[in-house]
């Protein structure tokens, strides 16, 4: 094996339960190793956030020089994720005006009783079972209910978005030397159709508005702030998926780490006040999101390697989250490690829109968890896998559960 063919090991579904030797081979082949694909792979921390804060690197996937084969044409403006600044900081703006400071700074923190009410509910149904799914039994309901409690949307349309949801996130995924076209198209439909579904749900707000996000879009009385058709389905799109999907993930690879970290369990159970420290050390040690893909608006030099414009640039977030000349111990799970500054989150402009409300997300599960985990054991280490590389999280995750006599 050579450094040249990381990338497509490091997708491989056969590593996807440990990728982390991988990233290790990465960091030392180099900061930017190039790929047979012709792409370019970053894996130290200093590079990675370099380029995370570089304008000359871009988000925005029209930024190649060339797109497939009869897609140029159909490709839409893309969510406010994958645009640059300036377009990206207005529509950001825009959409952040419902969800956060300045404008709507209790909005968040106002849904802790929400969410510790939705863990209530979930656990309680949960109660008299000898096994169960973290993932299908709480880690993707508690998010999937509160963004759509968030967003105004009904909780039983759960199983159309869901479907949308899974053909989206399988769009972006990373695929080395991979004919994507066919899976674009997927995408393109799937967000099409969403898209139209939350902008039907939003109509049938306006001049009705209730307490939620797509009624606050709809019902904007400023023109100049107004999210067009187009741009309101995109953002709604984007909260809808990302506001569940990244979450799902970090609160599964938080139960599979702290059951397989039994002395950190034990810790957290007897000083919960030790919490928000840990959820911060699942964002580095096991986070949701492994990679992001950037482009080069110009030749650029990374760490003495000449990067052309428009190539693809795939920054392996999860690895710089282990960089030994970044992090003391990277391997270590730590839940009091200090100078926690992880990528978990992402970083520079693009630092993560809902990273607030997942903190909280997080938090409130893992802490209402950690209790009946004592009793828990994994019936399968390690558990089966989401097919993703770049949102990376067990797709079942079984516990037997101990029930006291």
């Amino acid at each position: 094996m050579t450094a040249d063919t990381l990338l497509e090991r490091i997708t491989d579904y056969a590593n996807r339960p440990d990728p982390y030797p991988l990233y290790a081979e990465l960091r030392e082949a180099g900061p930017v190793v190039r790929q047979a694909d012709g792409s370019y792979l970053v894996g130290t921390y200093h590079a990675i956030t370099t380029l995370l804060h570089d304008p000359r690197i871009s988000a925005d996937p029209r930024s190649r020089p060339a797109a497939p084969s009869g897609l140029s044409e159909a490709v839409p403006q893309p969510p406010f994720l994958r645009l640059d600044d300036p377009e990206h900081h207005r529509l950001r703006t825009l959409a952040m005006r419902p969800f956060g400071p300045p404008h709507s700074p209790g909005r968040i923190d106002a849904m802790r009783g929400q969410i510790a009410d939705i863990t209530k509910e979930l656990l309680e149904a949960l109660r008299d079972r000898e096994q169960i799914d973290i993932v299908d039994d709480f880690a993707y309901p508690l998010p999937v209910t509160v963004i759509c409690r968030l967003l105004g949307v009904p909780r039983e349309d759960e199983p159309l978005f869901r479907r949308w949801s899974d053909v989206l996130v399988e769009s972006v995924d990373v695929r080395p030397e991979a004919d994507t076209t066919e899976r674009d198209r997927a995408g393109q439909q799937a967000r099409a159709e969403l898209g139209q579904y939350l902008v039907d749900l939003a109509e049938q707000r306006r001049g009705h508005p209730s307490d939620d996000m797509l009624s606050a879009f709809i019902n904007e009385p400023d023109p100049a702030l107004r999210l067009s058709r187009d741009e309101l389905a995109e953002t709604a799109v984007l909260l809808l998926i990302a506001g569940h999907e990244t979450t799902v993930n970090l609160i599964t690879n938080g139960v599979l780490t702290l059951l397989r970290h039994p002395d950190q369990l034990d810790r957290l159970r007897c000083d919960p006040d030790l919490l928000p420290s840990a959820v911060e050390e699942l964002l580095r040690y096991e986070p949701p999101l492994h990679m992001r893909e950037r482009i080069p608006l110009a030749d650029i030099d990374v760490a003495g390697t000449s990067i052309p414009k428009g190539t693809s640039v795939v920054l392996a977030l999860a690895s710089g989250n282990r960089d030994p000349k970044r992090f003391h111990d990277p391997d270590r799970f730590d839940p009091t490690r200090p100078d926690n500054q992880h990528l978990g989150f992402g970083g520079g402009i693009h630092l993560c829109y809902g990273a607030p409300l997942a903190r909280i997300e997080a938090q409130t599960a893992l802490g209402a968890l950690i209790p009946h985990l004592s009793t828990a054991t994994l019936v399968q280490d390690p558990p089966p896998y989401r097919q993703s590389a770049m949102l990376r999280g067990p797709r079942h995750l079984l516990l037997e559960i101990q029930q006291s006599a």
